[in-house]
């Protein structure tokens, strides 16, 4: 029996293809992806829908005040989704394994826009949530990412 996708399926599935643009160097039709999906969802959408669709979104900016207003768009939906009760425990999961790379991005966004101090304070935050990593090749790369961050701004 084929299985169906559920629309919150649906969505993921159309972030996963404008991310498989993105990485393939269009980010142009990327973006016109993420826009479009965007006004589907809103600001009122499904939190992890929002939250996942502005981190890579903000990936397919060129001006680095764009890319820190997506950053800080994902982690607004994680917090919220952080605060919402939900019956899906996994998403919890999904989202607590998220705050490192959000954070992360924030302190890159910040360094980009000459802002250390903010850059700092998100690179803390970053590294303070490692604990819900995974050791696994994601999670790795994550703590690779601020350890590389990390002499980056201490070089700066």
């Amino acid at each position: 029996m084929e299985q169906q996708d559920t629309p919150e399926d649906a969505v993921m599935t159309r972030i996963g293809q404008a991310v498989m643009l993105l990485h393939g160097g269009d980010r142009e039709e990327a973006r016109h992806r993420f826009a479009s999906l965007w006004a589907e969802i809103s600001e009122a959408g499904d939190a992890l829908h929002r939250c996942t669709l502005a981190h890579y979104m903000a990936d397919a900016q060129d001006d680095p005040d764009d890319e820190l207003a997506w950053d800080l768009r994902a982690l607004g939906a994680a917090e919220g989704l952080s605060e919402e009760p939900t019956d899906r425990p996994e998403q919890s999961l999904a989202v607590r394994a998220f705050y490192p790379s959000l954070h992360l991005d924030l302190a890159a966004d910040y360094i980009k826009l000459r802002r250390p101090e903010a850059a700092r304070v998100h690179l803390d935050r970053a590294r303070a949530a490692t604990d819900a990593l995974a050791d696994d090749g994601y999670g790795y790369g994550v703590r690779e990412a601020i350890d590389r961050l990390e002499r980056t701004l201490g070089a700066g």
